[in-house]
């Protein structure tokens, strides 16, 4: 009984160590490797400062969000990517091409709803 008990711990715990290992990402982030691009993206009142930025498929880039104003973060989610605060950043290399809704990810009022933008990643 006691190898039998420990025989399914074990392989609970090997199936949960392999799902740990992998995975794909979208948008990898990798603070290793050097950016050759930097985009800043800053938040005021209920807006971003552009309705939408631009990024090239597979070119590393460093994003920096900013809350200039109020108290928020954003969220991108198909690319994997949430910043907030006062003033974070990281770097991604997007891989795949589309248009990402960025939203405000932290409860900043009554225009909260409506504070998105988007990020259209290109060839």
């Amino acid at each position: 009984m006691k190898k039998t008990v420990a025989f399914m711990a074990t392989s609970v715990l090997l199936l949960v160590l392999a799902a740990c290992g992998s995975g794909s990402n979208t948008s990898a982030e990798n603070n290793n490797v050097k950016p050759e691009a930097e985009l800043t993206i800053e938040a005021t009142n209920f807006q971003f400062d552009q309705p939408e930025y631009h990024l090239k498929k597979g070119v590393p880039v460093k994003i920096t969000f900013k809350s200039t104003e109020g108290n928020h973060g954003m969220l991108v989610p198909g690319l994997k990517l949430q910043l907030s605060g006062k003033s974070e950043s990281k770097t991604i290399i997007p891989d795949e091409t589309g248009e990402f809704e960025v939203a405000c990810s932290i409860m900043c009022g009554t225009g909260h709803s409506s504070m998105i933008s988007k990020i259209i990643v290109e060839e």
